[in-house]
């Protein structure tokens, strides 16, 4: 940094060269209304913002990062897979349905918004899938990590007779995204509502 500021998950600093401050952001950084947003949506996150000039260096739970270029676009996350973003970029969240309720999310994610860059955690190397009109793509809940682009999602299921009889695959759900876009995965899945059917 060369006196510009970052906005990073509370205690993600593992090391710093240079001069740095650290101050916590209430509310994810948002100010009154994001903090209002976040307390009724769940989608809860505790932000730092560094400021200064030199480099710092940030973690999460040996977690590999992945760099996203935003362009005025809109980066959709999860809460627990963003690292930090550009001071510029503006957070805040966006409704999804049964898509994270079936992750065990909850019913809304964390949005960034503007022109910068964005690191979000991945267990193992993530994954990007490109979706276009001709090739839509599905994907098991627990290893969704992100999206950008004009992507339509909706939730499908698996369940049928056979799933009750325990012959079915265990992939019980999928989110289908449809459009043209990205789409972030990670070779891991988290414990969701559908790995329990």
């Amino acid at each position: 940094m060369a006196g510009d500021a970052v906005k990073a998950k509370n205690g993600a600093m593992v090391a710093y060269e240079g001069d740095m401050t650290f101050k916590k952001m209430t509310g994810g950084g948002d100010g009154l209304r994001g903090m209002v947003t976040r307390r009724i949506t769940g989608e809860q996150m505790t932000v730092m913002e560094v400021k200064g000039h030199g480099t710092c260096y940030f973690a999460d739970r040996a977690s590999e990062i992945n760099l996203v270029n935003l362009q005025g676009e809109t980066l959709y996350v999860e809460a627990s897979n963003l690292l930090c973003t550009d001071s510029a970029l503006r957070t805040g969240t966006s409704f999804t349905g049964l898509r994270g309720a079936s992750q065990g999310n909850g019913l809304f994610t964390t949005t960034v918004e503007g022109t910068g860059q964005a690191a979000i955690l991945s267990d193992g190397t993530a994954i990007v899938l490109r979706v276009t009109p001709q090739t839509p793509l599905s994907v098991d809940p627990g290893a969704y990590i992100a999206h950008t682009g004009g992507l339509r999602q909706h939730f499908q299921s698996g369940v049928n007779f056979r799933t009750f009889l325990g012959e079915g695959s265990g992939e019980a759900f999928q989110i289908r995204f449809e459009g043209d876009g990205l789409v972030y995965v990670q070779p891991s899945e988290r414990t969701t509502i559908g790995g329990d059917v």
